[in-house]
């Protein structure tokens, strides 16, 4: 038991969340490369993906993983969003602070919905079994260089 559920219940819950966080912050981030800001998205994002991070401790652990620093960089990045929407307001530098931060915070969530898929999904676990197999790091690869991208004209157009 966990938090009152049992470990798939809370599994599904911080899966939920987690793909919440990402799909929102795929609508953040192109309204950004569109130039809208969606304070609703925004918000909805903020807060699953903060979630996700925080609800990432709550399974049984006896020391620090990779997952874990994620957490932990994933949450000092929300709190330098936070503070650049909320208390700078998004000016001067700040909109771009912002915009690097959250695309920094949808990506570290990609990448661990990349390895998960990897580690759950069959037909991707037999392609890359210890997720050091090229199959797996092409994946990471293109995904990495996307969020590049997306941030480089995000950056650009969300003025």
């Amino acid at each position: 038991m966990i938090w009152g559920m049992s470990t798939e219940t809370f599994t599904r819950v911080h899966v939920l969340i987690s793909l919440a966080g990402i799909a929102s912050g795929l609508i953040v981030v192109f309204g950004m490369v569109a130039g809208k800001r969606l304070d609703g998205w925004s918000v909805v994002f903020l807060l699953t993906t903060a979630a996700t991070s925080i609800i990432g401790f709550g399974f049984p652990f006896e020391h620090l993983s990779p997952a874990h620093t994620l957490g932990i960089v994933s949450l000092v990045v929300l709190v330098v969003v936070v503070y650049a929407r909320y208390a700078r307001h998004l000016a001067g530098r700040w909109r771009r602070i912002y915009v690097i931060g959250v695309a920094i915070a949808l990506y570290l969530n990609v990448f661990v919905g990349v390895v998960q898929a990897f580690m759950k999904v069959p037909g991707l676990a037999a392609l890359a079994p210890h997720r050091n197999e090229p199959p797996f790091l092409i994946a990471q690869l293109i995904v990495l260089l996307l969020f590049v991208v997306l941030t480089i004209v995000a950056a650009r157009r969300f003025v």
